[in-house]
């Protein structure tokens, strides 16, 4: 019977520079770490490392997936940042973590980045137990010893790297995700401890090239040459967004001006002309980029005002008159695209002011008082 080997997968890690880790700031346990610990991602993959050395990269890849919830960052996607930044074929540790600071993994409309990092003593149990306890500690290592232990299964999650020997070799970069003793460590994981080794050992989960395994401690010092820790693992920021805008379309003369839209493509739009407040009721058509406005009707005098509408044709207007406020609750009659207002109430002073309502109800008020901004939250009776 002929059997196929498994691929050797690819490193890339380059030694970061003696004065690096020297000018680093060190972490700093405040707190007991919890006598054990580990985060399995439910999907973990290559990340680009079978066949690039984005092994650092890779490892930022797997520490966003232990994320609460969980990021799952497509390969595509590893791979495309690693082009961009120059290190799909090697890299230093900080050198990664430096970008992903600033300029993260991009998917689905977010920029996942690192936040700070601090180095980890890893001869020190206490202090890297709770690092880990805080974010998967990224760490570099000479990895021939440990491509032999992750050979040991097929490449699968569950092996065991024991026995190792001091290697200061440092061409690899992978995480610590958990810690506990070996048979711990192996019950969470769905294995068995080997026969012959101490189940009560003390030992961590470590994860490279689509895999977590176990590590004792012994072996995982003898290997290690740096380690890192985020705080926080990932910064999640919104992606610039943009919009693209139709044509500018005049529809009137006037203003300040206001507009609320509703969840069926009716707006109503309010503005001041000459100390008197209009509005104008309209039905959007997005495909033109275009509003069939109604007529413009009077309904008060100030200004300026601003406007609020739910999905059930329920209005809130607030607009200030001789710095006082004042607000009317109005039902939209979009179909001949007019507002039954009802009466206008003062409700404080100051000024100007903004208005946003919900679909059960609720509203909140902003406004201006003296350079001091204040609020409101109210509850609407739309019957009375």
């Amino acid at each position: 019977m002929t059997t196929t080997a498994i691929q050797s997968p690819k490193r890339g890690a380059i030694p970061s520079p003696r004065s690096v880790l020297a000018a680093a700031t060190p972490h700093v346990a405040i707190a007991a770490a919890p006598p054990n610990y580990l985060v399995k991602p439910q999907q973990i993959s290559m990340w680009g490392n079978d066949v690039h050395g984005d092994c650092v990269t890779a490892e930022e890849a797997f520490a966003k997936a232990c994320n609460k919830p969980e990021i799952f960052i497509a390969d595509a996607e590893v791979i495309t940042w690693a082009t961009q930044h120059g290190v799909l074929e090697g890299a230093y540790l900080t050198q990664v973590m430096q970008f992903m600071q600033s300029d993260g993994f991009r998917q689905n409309g977010s920029i996942d980045d690192d936040g700070p990092y601090f180095s980890v003593n890893w001869t020190d149990p206490a202090i890297l137990q709770s690092a880990i306890s805080t974010g998967p500690v990224k760490i570099g290592v000479a990895a021939n010893q440990l491509e032999t232990a992750w050979h040991s299964t097929g490449g699968h999650t569950g092996w065991f790297g024991t026995g190792f020997q001091r290697d200061t070799a440092e061409d690899h970069c992978v995480s610590l995700c958990g810690y506990g003793t070996l048979a711990w460590l192996a019950q969470q994981l769905g294995v068995q401890v080997p026969s012959g080794l101490n189940g009560s050992q003390q030992g961590y989960a470590l994860f490279t090239w689509n895999s977590i395994g176990i590590i004792d401690v012994p072996s995982m010092v003898a290997i290690t040459e740096e380690a890192w820790l985020r705080k926080p693992t990932t910064v999640i920021v919104m992606a610039s967004a943009t919009i693209a805008w139709g044509n500018s379309l005049q529809y009137d003369t006037g203003g300040p001006n206001a507009v609320a839209l509703d969840d069926n493509g009716n707006a109503v739009e309010v503005h001041v002309g000459t100390n008197r407040l209009f509005y104008r009721v309209g039905k959007v058509d997005f495909a033109s980029h275009t509003i069939a406005w109604g007529n413009s009707f009077q309904y008060d005098t100030g200004g300026p005002n601003a406007v609020a509408l739910d999905n059930s044709g329920n209005a809130v207007e607030v607009h200030v008159g001789t710095n006082r406020l004042f607000y009317r609750v109005g039902k939209v009659d979009s179909a001949n695209r007019t507002i039954a207002w009802g009466n206008s109430f003062q409700y404080d002073t100051g000024g100007p002011n903004a208005v946003a309502l919900d679909n059960n109800g609720n509203a909140v008020d902003v406004h201006v008082g003296t350079n001091r901004l204040f609020y409101r939250v109210g509850k609407v009776n739309f019957a009375n």
